[in-house]
């Protein structure tokens, strides 16, 4: 059985990148399989890891995890670059934890989709699966998935995040260009401190998806989500800064 879920861009055309994915709690590699798609399509090689269980395994063990996965994402065994390490819920908080220690492979930049607030306020509470749905998502696609799929573990939310690890990612000045990517509607969201993290960091951009909840890259705005993602791909090559500059009499 492999340990990835790998996604490929359209034959005949040079990769652009190369993104990790490392899913949250409860998820499973296909739940992105969606999202693996749609940034292939874009040209990237996009590989899904398991997701970490951050009460048993160390962030040194997912930092070797990572550097494995990156390993022969190329035919010549190298990494194309940019390498960007994408990680939601817990999986984001992990990932932001990671960048400031020595986190095995080197990413360019990072996307942290839905990273769970540290205050009360923001944890889940118990409740049905459908309600855990409902703090998740309102794609009926995606609801669907997550209710097919035997793997996904129902009831994680409820699992707390460490908050050493957490304490990590928000206190985090990495200089390691950042996209903090949030649902407008997601309960377990502190936005103020999002707002300051993406302040306290030398290359960061918040992205807010309205109308989004937890599952930010897979809510029923999940095209916008990922075009959001691949628009930051691709200032990676132009010093951040956007490539198209939009004016609308709409606002």
């Amino acid at each position: 059985m492999t340990q990835y879920n790998d996604y490929f861009g359209p034959e005949g055309l040079r990769v652009r990148g190369t993104v990790l994915v490392v899913p949250g709690r409860g998820e499973t590699r296909s739940t992105y399989t969606r999202f693996g798609r749609r940034l292939a399509a874009d040209a990237y090689r996009v590989r899904v890891i398991d997701a970490p269980d951050l009460h048993t395994e160390e962030l040194t063990a997912l930092a070797a995890r990572l550097s494995e996965a990156a390993e022969d994402t190329a035919a010549d065994d190298g990494v194309v670059r940019p390498l960007v390490l994408v990680g939601a819920d817990s999986g984001a908080a992990a990932v932001a934890a990671l960048l400031d220690q020595e986190p095995g492979v080197r990413p360019d930049a990072v996307v942290l989709a839905g990273l769970p607030g540290r205050s009360p306020g923001t944890a889940a509470t118990a409740g049905t699966w459908d309600e855990e749905l409902d703090v998740r998502t309102s794609c009926p696609a995606h609801r669907g998935a997550l209710t097919e799929d035997p793997e996904v573990r129902r009831g994680s939310l409820d699992d707390a995040v460490p908050e050493a690890v957490l304490g990590a990612a928000y206190d985090s000045e990495t200089g390691v260009p950042t996209l903090l990517l949030i649902g407008d509607a997601d309960p377990l969201a502190d936005h103020e401190a999002l707002a300051h993290a993406a302040k306290s960091r030398a290359s960061a951009r918040l992205s807010v998806v309205h109308g989004a909840h937890h599952d930010v890259l897979n809510d029923l705005q999940h095209r916008s989500a990922a075009a959001e993602v691949v628009t930051f791909l691709e200032t990676l090559r132009n010093d951040l800064r956007p490539l198209v500059t939009v004016r609308s009499s709409a606002w």
